[in-house]
């Protein structure tokens, strides 16, 4: 079930009381569960108002528009009453230009506060008043396996729906990222990138980053299952440790690490790179697509996991890195001179 925002000046109370029920499914019938209900329906009201579109235009030269593009549009979700909205980071990664839009369509300007590497969550602060309430932040750690959720989305195209969480585990990206936590949902949604993932109290418990094609895991366990789609969130949990220093200086701390410039895919149980950046650490090393990664600094590394916690763990984000290489069925070692990933960023001062 999913409506969208331009839709719910009709259908809000109903929907988001029907949103409301699917936690009570299985409550007796009393005057107790009814009153629940109907507070849980304000709570995801609450939270779903919470909930802002993203407009973006990156600065000409940034490097991320390559990929990204320059015009990009998303979620963010309110969490402070100073106007803090917390959103997916790659959206204003090298902003030039933010907009917020409340699901009245009206724009509110804004700029990034910050963009955190290491979690990828990035945070924009609005310069005129939203009028609208924060959300509060809840666990993602306590949520419940099958756990139904909320998903809410904002702008033009903003809309809501429910999720049901299908999984929670180590998340690796083939551009030089992972997390512990990740919350994985199904069914997917599209409109994915920076849209608020709600507990049944109306919490905040994560932020959308992608589409993933094997939600479960199933594909990858000791007795594999069916491949379901569906979406990754970043879990709140991890906006805490960092979110002091993400206000005052735009990253946290773990952000300042070694980065490459390397997109890899784990391939037949080896890691193999898919892309290279223009200019990055890896061009310049002479690193090609095709070649397979088989030791960073002589530790063997077969999985992402492996190989982005080496090259983060083996000391100064500035250093000399030896890859040992494979191409064209001979191994080759490679020197690589790291960078400071927040160095090669066009980003805001934090507030």
């Amino acid at each position: 079930m999913k409506f969208r925002l331009s839709e719910l000046a009709t259908v809000t109370w109903t929907t988001l009381l029907a949103l409301a029920a699917t936690w009570l499914l299985s409550w007796p019938a009393t005057a107790a569960a009814d009153d629940t209900l109907t507070q849980q329906a304000r709570a995801l009201q609450r939270a779903q108002q919470a909930v802002v579109g993203v407009q973006v235009v990156a600065v000409d030269e940034a490097r991320s528009a390559r990929t990204l593009g320059r015009n990009r549009q998303g979620s963010g979700v309110l969490i402070s009453a100073d106007g803090k909205v917390l959103t997916i980071g790659y959206l204003v990664l090298e902003a030039e230009q933010v907009e917020l839009l409340r699901d009245d369509g009206r724009p509110v300007p804004a700029r990034v506060v910050g963009y955190d590497v290491a979690t990828g969550f990035g945070l924009v602060q609005a310069l005129a008043p939203l009028g609208l309430e924060p959300v509060p932040l809840g666990r993602a750690d306590q949520l419940a396996p099958e756990a139904p959720l909320m998903v809410a989305s904002g702008g033009d195209d903003g809309a809501v729906s429910v999720a049901e969480l299908v999984a929670r585990r180590p998340f690796s990206g083939y551009w030089e990222y992972h997390i512990d936590g990740a919350l994985f949902t199904a069914p997917p949604r599209r409109d994915h990138s920076g849209a608020g993932l709600f507990n049944a109290a109306g919490e905040l418990v994560g932020i959308g980053s992608l589409v993933v094609a094997d939600a479960a895991g199933a594909s990858g366990g000791s007795q594999p299952g069916p491949r379901r789609s569906g979406n990754m969130f970043v879990p709140v949990d991890l906006l805490a440790p960092i979110l002091a220093d993400l206000r005052q200086q735009g990253f946290g701390a773990p952000s300042r690490r070694a980065w490459l410039g390397l997109n890899c895919a784990e391939v037949e149980g080896r890691i193999r790179v898919v892309r290279v950046n223009d200019d990055s650490p890896a061009d310049v090393a002479g690193l090609e697509v095709g070649d397979r990664i088989l030791r960073i600094d002589g530790t063997e590394v077969q999985t992402l996991a492996a190989l982005w916690q080496a090259l983060w763990a083996g000391g100064a984000p500035e250093r000399e890195i030896s890859l040992l290489i494979e191409r064209a069925d001979q191994q080759q070692t490679l020197k690589v001179y790291s960078v400071d990933r927040m160095k090669t960023l066009k980003r805001s001062q934090g507030i």
